[in-house]
């Protein structure tokens, strides 16, 4: 009984602090409460807490189904009219991620595999949900990818406006068309969710609650079924908020103690992929014709959403740099498990 109210209590706190940093305009408000209230309470209260197991796995399958709609007609269409500029693009953005993690295990304390999720540019709630699972630690992956979320939404606008002469300016995102009701897009959520993940433990996938549900949802908005075209704002917030939680709640003085001494070279290589990546995106609007505003848009290693209302803001192509945003998005967060099993095995 007790635990149940601490729970509740915990839930509490989480979605105050949800609403405070919402107003603020932060991207993922929900994980970042999660993770901050969990830390306070790791921190501040003797005696540990954690959240049911269940939650995890909900959590994961909801994530999963977020990421996965991305996947539309318009984003398929686009990128076959660039399939190879892109792909080349996105290969090189791997290789550099899976670089500067390889440089901060090399210069810190860090394990390879945890350096190299931390590193990872793209699907960052995806890729800290299933970090323990895969043998990194969590804690330290969640401070690393939003770190680099903050310092892209903190730093992008003024790229926009300095460098590419944009407005930088946060507009409207696409309207998805006619809603659908809330319960049953919660239906469809829950219940491709559960499918995935079904399939894809008979699969022996690994991460197969993340993976599962994200290959299904992906596959069913490529082909326009209406159902995934919402997922209520409400289960998206309650998914991050679990992940933030769980990862907050891990923490320890020495935990704090190790973040001090590896953030220091995690930011100088953060700093280093943000501006190859904008070469990058310099290099794509050169192979492709696009302009350069759409290629460093399309590029920009993380935050998704905050890109996309830039991109509409400033006048860019929005499908090019959504097409090229999932694109690199799925390509991470599928090949970070075999990238963990083999830094493992070596």
């Amino acid at each position: 009984m007790r635990r149940l109210l601490e729970l509740l209590a915990l839930a509490a706190l989480v979605a105050a602090a949800a609403v405070g940093l919402d107003r603020l305009a932060l991207p993922a408000p929900a994980l970042f409460a999660g993770l901050l209230v969990g830390l306070a309470r790791a921190l501040l209260v003797r005696g540990e807490l954690t959240t049911p197991a269940w939650t995890a796995t909900a959590a994961q399958g909801v994530i999963g189904v977020v990421m996965g709609v991305l996947v539309q007609p318009d984003t398929l269409t686009t990128l076959a009219g660039y399939w190879l500029p892109v792909t080349l693009i996105t290969v090189a953005t791997l290789l550099l991620t899976l670089l500067a993690g390889l440089l901060l295990a090399r210069f810190t304390e860090v394990d390879r595999t945890t350096a190299t999720f931390g590193m990872i540019a793209g699907g960052a709630s995806g890729i800290v949900a299933v970090s323990d699972e895969l043998g990194a630690d969590g804690r330290l992956v969640a401070t690393l990818q939003y770190l680099r979320v903050l310092l892209i939404v903190v730093l992008m606008p003024l790229a926009v406006v300095v460098v590419f002469g944009g407005s930088g300016e946060q507009g409207a995102l696409a309207d998805g068309g006619e809603p659908v009701p809330w319960p049953l897009a919660t239906l469809a959520v829950l219940g491709i969710a559960v499918a995935g993940a079904w399939a894809a433990r008979l699969a022996h996938l690994p991460a197969p609650s993340l993976l599962g549900p994200l290959v299904l949802a992906a596959g069913l908005a490529a082909v326009d079924v209406p159902l995934t075209d919402a997922v209520p704002g409400v289960l998206t917030a309650a998914a991050f908020a679990v992940v933030g939680a769980q990862v907050g709640l891990r923490f320890t003085p020495a935990t704090v103690r190790t973040l001090r001494r590896v953030l220091p070279a995690g930011l100088a290589l953060i700093v280093a992929l943000v501006v190859a990546s904008g070469g990058l995106g310099v290099l794509l609007s050169a192979l492709t014709g696009l302009s350069p505003l759409d290629g460093y848009l399309a590029t920009t290693p993380g935050g998704i959403f905050v890109v996309l209302a830039v991109a509409a803001g400033s006048g860019a192509d929005s499908t090019v740099v959504l097409a090229v945003q999932v694109l690199r998005m799925l390509v991470m967060l599928l090949a970070g498990p075999p990238l963990a099993r083999l830094l493992r095995e070596r």
